[in-house]
Order: C-alpha cells, then structure tokens, then sequence
C-alpha cells in the first residue's frame, strides 16, 4: 500500500504517503461499499457521522484509510471519481489532505485545525 495511517499533527489520525505521487496522480480510492439511508445516519453516533460522504446521491460510510484524510483549506488532494488525486508533487511522508468544502460531508461544522496561512477557521456545509 502507497499510504499509512498514523498519528496527526491536524487531527487525531491521518493519512500518509510511502512513496512520492506525481500530480494528478490517484493517491487513495474510495471504497464506497459501506452504503447507509439518511435515517441511519441520523442513528449514527457523533463520532462516526464525522467519516459519512454524500456521494452520487448516496450516504457513504467511508472506511480505512480514506475516512482518516485530514481538512485542510490547501489540501495536496482533490476528490474526483471517488478517489483522491494529487494537486500537486506530493512527497514520500507528507500527510494526504482535502479540502472538505469541496465535498459533501452531511452536517459539516468544524473548527478547522490545518495551520496554514490561508487557514478559513471554520468549516460548515448544509446538511443534505
């Protein structure tokens, strides 16, 4: 595997390259098998609500290492065709990011914590 999971300096656990990726380079597909209804991710607790997409008209629960890609408002990641792809030369060990405003993350509102210059602060999407 081309990634790690591991301790994060933005957020509890994330995502990191074993190897360097080219731009536009597929760094993570998305296993999207994890399927929910809208009632059972009003079930789910907090914690797990955090790792549900929409996608295609579906709730996903997204799954290990995907559901471990940390926010950030520079992200090194696109999402695109249920993958993430490189923006840009990602080196061997950079933690992987999204910028989740791009995505459609159900009931998003987070402070954000990617520490870079360009650093909005806060994330919040419209619930689906």
């Amino acid at each position: 595997m081309d990634v790690i999971v591991k301790k994060s300096r933005i957020h509890g656990k994330g995502v990191f390259t074993t190897r360097d990726f080219e731009k536009g380079e597929i760094v993570l597909k998305w296993d999207t098998s994890s399927e929910l209804t809208k009632e059972q991710v009003k079930k789910l607790a907090k914690k797990d609500r955090d790792f549900v997409t929409y996608l295609n008209g579906k709730y996903i629960l997204m799954k290990s290492p995907e559901k471990y890609v940390n926010h950030s408002c520079e992200a090194n990641t696109t999402a695109k065709n249920q993958c993430d792809i490189a923006r840009r030369y990602i080196k061997k060990s950079e933690e992987i990011t999204s910028d989740y405003s791009e995505e459609s993350v159900p009931s998003l509102n987070m402070k954000c914590n990617c520490g870079s210059k360009s650093c909005r602060g806060v994330i919040n999407l419209i619930d689906k």
